[in-house]
């Protein structure tokens, strides 16, 4: 199922999305070109290692799309991209324009049951109070036999706590008022508003327990292919794995 995606996941790519990673507020267009070419590069990879298919004429519903920065990416892939935001202000902030941009909380997909190829959510579920409701919608819209794909930051891994990293491992609230002092601000992603503890176990479980698809794949975004083993390995799993990939097939 992740043959090809395999290929791609080297040391230089992961090195390179990090470099990356830094841009993420103060240039978001860097970093979110760059995390919009992946995900094309990732969705495209296990569509076609289920499919035999590229994305041409698939349609793919990106829950928590933001401003629509991944349209383009895949919009040239041959996808008929369709971004899910619940807030205004996000869908606006980067002043781009993308067609069959949907208005709707991931809560509750204004999305009819089954009417996706691909469901995909990408750095969005630990922004979520209840992560596993929005997965479950996820998988209710998508298509059977179609893809849901969550990849979701682990809260105990370096990246969990943000901006307010990597002060988050003495807690969230500690490293929330840690930074609006030290920056006279409020951090962008405030903890236990916009910013939850979630982890590689939580998705995990649900991923089993689930009874709607059968689970493909599971392993880190952002690690070269060697480094997967990590995902199978409580605890460590918990603070090495940046970013917890889980791939559906709706039954």
């Amino acid at each position: 199922m992740t043959r090809f995606f395999a290929r791609r996941a080297t040391l230089k790519r992961s090195v390179g999305l990090l470099s990356d990673f830094r841009y993420e507020q103060s240039d978001p267009d860097v970093f979110y070109g760059a995390l919009a070419r992946d995900s094309v590069e990732l969705i495209g990879d296990l569509h076609r290692g289920l499919t035999d298919a590229d994305l041409t004429g698939t349609k793919v519903l990106d829950v928590g799309g933001g401003p629509g920065y991944f349209a383009d990416a895949f919009g040239k892939a041959g996808a008929r991209y369709i971004p899910v935001e619940p807030d205004p202000s996000e869908m606006h902030a980067a002043g781009l324009t993308v067609g069959d941009s949907i208005r709707g909380s991931g809560l509750a997909l204004p999305i009819r049951t089954g009417s996706v190829d691909v469901c995909f959510s990408s750095n969005v579920a630990e922004h979520v109070a209840q992560p596993w409701v929005m997965a479950e919608e996820m998988l209710r819209v998508t298509r059977p036999g179609g893809l849901m794909v969550l990849s979701y930051t682990l809260w105990w891994g370096p990246f969990g706590g943000h901006e307010t990293g990597p002060w988050h491992y003495l807690g969230g609230e500690y490293a929330a008022r840690r930074y609006k002092r030290k920056q006279g601000k409020e951090p962008k992603n405030r903890f236990g508003v916009s910013l939850f503890d979630i982890g590689a176990k939580d998705g995990l479980e649900w991923a089993k327990a689930q009874t709607g698809g059968d689970v493909l794949a599971a392993f880190p975004r952002y690690h070269p292919r060697w480094a997967w083993w990590m995902v199978k390995v409580p605890v460590l799993r918990e603070v090495l794995v940046s970013n917890l990939v889980l791939v559906v097939r709706k039954r």
